[in-house]
């Protein structure tokens, strides 16, 4: 008779239950951590990088034979073939089910914030680039791409996306973030969980909660925000990702918010994102978090004593390996100091989502290696389009399109094609020498394709590409650990852009980076900008496109551009006496703002109706027509923004409220009309519980949140009303056409 775990008619929680009830202590405990299983010979040892603690950790002969919960990235640690890496998880998975009692494989998990970060899968544009193309849809059509590769390896969990709202251009991870606008964040978030859950991939929200907001900017640094903030900036997004796109896992912040360490904050991983926010999944840890709450922290002073913190908390797994769970715990429980309570209520969680992915079901069985493409025509048109949708044409005297001309392709990164990619790619995040694994065309390559003659002699046009070059904790200027002290741009480029434009040839500055630079009067002095945020394999071919005008630059800005090197650490979402004041000789005004980004044409808005009331726990109809009164067809992407003259606390003096993508032929229209729902004013009281006041709310609509052409207001009347867990979170947009 089969036993009822393994029977998938069952409920799980049944499955699940019964289980639980034939499980020793160690053998719940082994399902709560993971091993970092670096390629290598089937059957040889293998072993995880080293933590901070200086001690070697275990090796998998010595864990496994009590069970284990995951598989740590054996695909993205060394540069395999994925044939190999389907090889390498199949023998892993057999020695594993080998080795237990109840022969439970382990979940599998891999990085995926630019595409699977493996060798040879197609590198996507990053988290940026996202926010840049305000599309939706086509992020999520981009997630279940990289989901569908995937699975089809054997993979189950993906360490994306990231959720941090970014509040300081110099943190170093400016480029794994999606923008600095909340709503922006939640919306193409939320559209990257649907793609990557309906691929049957589960997401891991990242990182929970209060990373972007670190001191100076630095990677891990303290967090000093209070409650409002958090609420209603850094947590938004997650409370839209986890009810709108279902993610089943969320990753905890490394830093410590107002000296609690976020690994060891009940209130935060259990009061909050359970209680309040009703959420179900696995927690798991960021990588070592568990471990530096001893090393780091200071708030443990042994494995046992880090591991019951992070048990507590809230923290379902240990990533990448075992360390502080295990042994410590069990020894813990043995003595009294820990309930064995904490252990099973983790392990249930643990084993609901593997039940769910057939991972307890007795037909399951290892992937079978076969040849596979990761890299195939479909996923490298789709990452063009979204490296297109996402560049952003932030200035331009006319020269932009650009026939077939001479053209001198120059600067620090016009010959590299790791430039286009982000530190969570698996060229740059392994530091793969040599071959990147995929094709990837540079600048120059890509405008000599497209007809021009790049020339180092006599050009009729400079191309000077600038930026960064993404890596890990200081091997480059952008990424994990590369924070930067100002907003200049790195090493002598700013030199070299003003040397180039002396030069009296008409430039084209091209950035290709993974935060915003400081532009002052280079861009003034420049025929045109361009901004990519570090668009991908497909980076080149796309910017050649856009460059000669087979395509256009759609993509408008997800964070502000700042004028001053160290005038603007902070964003557009600020108060009123967070801007330019008499009370202050410094004017933080960017040189471009939130939301700009220019086009082929021009776009003409009028006619903006606004419903004059409504209840406080009613919707307000904004609508405005937006005509293309240029002689080309183009995309504007239109911005609806919301204020609060008058509350109980000090507003934004405007925020987000919702946008939309409006393709139209020269001379054609278009009534776009957004369903705001008194939800959207919410905020954080005095009493920091949610509320929505009546009273005045200010209506704005237009090209970006500097360049607002249609203002009105709506009044919201009634009581002041507390919205539940179900408050509306969205702003629907319907896009009609008008003669």
């Amino acid at each position: 008779m089969t036993e009822p775990w393994r029977d998938p008619l069952l409920p799980a929680a049944v499955r699940v239950a019964d289980l639980l009830s034939r499980m020793t202590l160690e053998e719940k405990a082994g399902q709560l951590a993971g091993f970092w299983a670096l390629p290598s010979d089937p059957g040889a040892p293998v072993a995880p990088m080293e933590d901070d603690s200086g001690e070697p950790a275990p090796g998998l002969d010595d864990i496994i034979g009590q069970g284990l919960g995951q598989l740590t990235r054996v695909y993205g640690t060394a540069p395999i073939a994925a044939e190999t890496g389907m090889e390498r998880l199949a023998a892993l998975q057999t020695q594993v089910t080998e080795a237990g009692r109840f022969g439970i494989p382990a979940l599998v998990h891999e990085e995926c914030l630019t595409g699977f970060m493996t060798l040879g899968a197609t590198v996507f544009p990053g988290p940026l680039a996202w926010g840049a193309s305000f599309d939706p849809g086509l992020v999520r059509r981009m997630a279940a791409a990289i989901g569908d590769g995937m699975r089809r390896v054997g993979v189950h969990q993906g360490l994306a996306p990231v959720l941090d709202v970014v509040r300081d251009y110099r943190w170093g991870r400016t480029e794994e973030c999606v923008g600095e606008d909340p709503y922006l964040v939640g919306a193409i978030g939320t559209a990257y969980v649907q793609g990557l859950e309906g691929a049957g991939i589960v997401a891991t929200l990242k990182h929970f909660a209060g990373y972007s907001s670190s001191r100076g900017g630095r990677n891990m640094a303290p967090v000093a925000v209070g409650p409002r903030e958090f609420a209603d900036v850094l947590v938004e997004p997650f409370v839209r990702a986890l009810r709108e796109g279902g993610a089943r896992s969320v990753m905890n912040s490394y830093t410590d918010v107002d000296g609690v360490p976020v690994a060891a904050d009940e209130r935060l991983l259990t009061g909050l994102l359970r209680n309040e926010l009703g959420f179900d999944g696995t927690v798991v840890a960021d990588y070592y978090s568990v471990s530096f709450l001893e090393s780091r922290h200071g708030v443990a002073g042994s494995r046992g004593a880090a591991g019951a913190l992070a048990l507590t908390a809230g923290i379902d797994v240990e990533l990448p390996t075992a360390r502080c769970y295990g042994e410590p715990l069990t020894a813990l429980v043995r003595s009294g100091d820990l309930s064995e309570a904490l252990v099973d209520r983790a392990v249930e969680r643990v084993l609901l989502q593997k039940a769910e992915l057939g991972l307890l079901d007795p037909d399951w069985e290892p992937v079978k290696p076969e040849p596979i493409d990761l890299d195939p025509p479909e996923n490298r048109a789709l990452a063009r389009i979204l490296a297109e949708r996402s560049t952003v044409l932030l200035a331009n005297d006319g020269i932009l399109p650009l026939r077939p001309c001479r053209v001198a392709v120059t600067g620090p990164y016009a010959d590299d094609p790791h430039a286009f990619l982000g530190c969570y790619s698996f060229p740059n995040h392994v530091a793969l020498p040599g071959d990147p694994g995929v094709e990837i065309p540079t600048l120059g390559e890509a405008l000599a394709a497209a007809g021009f003659t790049v020339t180092g002699e006599d050009p009729e046009v400079n191309v000077l590409v600038l930026g960064d070059r993404a890596g890990m904790f200081g091997r480059g200027t952008s990424g994990e650990g590369c924070d930067a002290e100002t907003l200049d741009l790195p090493g002598d480029q700013a030199a070299l852009a003003s040397a180039v434009l002396d030069s009296g040839v008409p430039t084209v500055l091209v950035l290709v980076s993974g935060r915003p630079y400081a532009l002052g009067s280079l861009a003034e002095r420049a025929s045109a900008v361009i901004q990519a945020f570090f668009p991908g394999e497909e980076g080149g071919t796309a910017l050649a496109r856009i460059i000669s005008g087979a395509a256009e630059p759609s993509g408008r800005l997800p964070v502000s551009v700042p004028r001053q090197v160290g005038g603007q650490p902070g964003t557009y979402l600020r108060s009123r006496l967070g801007g330019r004041t008499d009370w202050s000789s410094v004017d933080p005004a960017p040189l471009f703002p939130f939301g700009h980004g220019l086009g082929w044409t021009s776009f003409a808005y009028s006619e903006l109706s606004v419903d004059p009331v409504a209840a406080t726990d009613g919707v307000v109809t904004v609508s405005v027509t937006v005509r293309n009164i240029g002689e080309v067809a183009g995309t504007e992407v239109v911005q609806l923004y919301l204020s609060d003259p008058e509350a109980s606390v000090v507003r934004p003096e405007r925020w987000l409220a919702g946008f939309g993508r409006v393709e139209l032929q020269p001379g054609a229209a278009a009534r776009v009309t957004f369903s705001v729902h008194a939800d959207r004013t919410s905020f954080t009281g005095l009493d920091l519980r949610r509320r929505v006041e009546p009273g005045e709310i200010g209506v704005a609509v237009g090209r970006s949140s500097g360049d607002l052409p249609l203002q009105g207001s709506f009044t919201l009347h009634g009581p002041v009303r507390h919205p539940a867990a179900d408050r509306v979170l969205s702003v629907p947009v319907d896009i009609a056409p008008v003669s």
